[in-house]
């Protein structure tokens, strides 16, 4: 007799009865308050039968009061169930935007909480507080019980010129950049809820030089925001480099670099 026969034979009624729950309304995912809300589970010892079918390995819990069945390995969804407003952000929006091949084996979650990392079925989560005002340019991806929520293309780009360390530094970025389809008010949205004034002068300046179509309504508000400081073009380079006037920025990394970077050939 196998494990899962076993298993299946040593059922009680309330966990044969949460589990036709789950089946009936295809939930891989949940908490233990989202399953309180359903009047069939009324009658049953809820909380026995969730640990029950954990010992059984029919679920797995994912954190205190978490829960998902055993086949279930969605790290995006999952990374939504760790923290309430948690956001699929940085490297890992950029990967499921398809604008960089690297595969980076954390998961980079925005929110507004403070939240420990931590490491499920392998996967490691990295959660990184922001200020809610930030906290904006959302979309949901997915369908049911396996939606997600991740920043768009263009809060995306913001985010990880704002803290590239969480996005695999400049040559991704660029190449990120170079290759996507972005709305020049949704940029200017993204920049103005960040409201970084060194990531705007070097979005500009990126945006310029790689010669980005139809964003002239997020150069109009960049320039706006140029001030009188000079800051590196990289922050992570050395201090050196020509100045450029127009975006108060030291070029301290050579245009051609740039371009080749971003695989810009012409």
């Amino acid at each position: 007799m196998s494990k899962g026969t076993y298993y299946s034979l040593n059922l009680t009624a309330d966990q044969q009865a949460l589990l036709k729950i789950l089946e009936t309304n295809e939930i891989d995912i949940f908490s233990l308050d989202e399953l309180l809300t359903h009047d069939e589970l009324d009658h049953i010892n809820l909380k026995e039968a969730i640990e029950n079918l954990v010992t059984k390995e029919f679920l797995h819990r994912i954190e205190r009061g978490k829960y998902c069945r055993h086949t279930f390995r969605n790290e995006y969804v999952i990374s939504n169930y760790l923290v309430d407003d948690g956001v699929v952000a940085y490297w890992s929006a950029l990967n499921l935007h398809g604008l960089t091949e690297q595969f980076p084996n954390t998961v980079f979650v925005q929110t507004t909480k403070q939240k420990k990392h931590k490491t499920i079925f392998g996967v490691q989560y990295r959660f990184i507080k922001i200020q809610s005002e930030k906290m904006m340019g959302i979309i949901t991806q997915g369908y049911g019980n396996h939606q997600f929520r991740m920043t768009n293309v263009e809060k995306t780009l913001v985010d990880c010129f704002h803290l590239p360390k969480y996005s695999g530094g400049y040559p991704e970025l660029l190449h990120a950049l170079n290759k996507a389809k972005i709305s020049s008010v949704k940029l200017t949205e993204a920049a103005k809820a960040v409201n970084n004034i060194a990531v705007i002068k070097r979005l500009g300046f990126f945006i310029e030089l790689l010669e980005k179509e139809n964003m002239a309504t997020f150069i109009k508000f960049a320039r706006g925001k140029v001030n009188e400081k000079y800051n590196l073009l990289d922050p992570r380079e050395e201090n050196t480099g020509q100045f450029n006037s127009r975006w108060r920025l030291r070029i301290n990394v050579p245009e051609e670099d740039i371009l080749l970077m971003s695989e810009k050939t012409s």
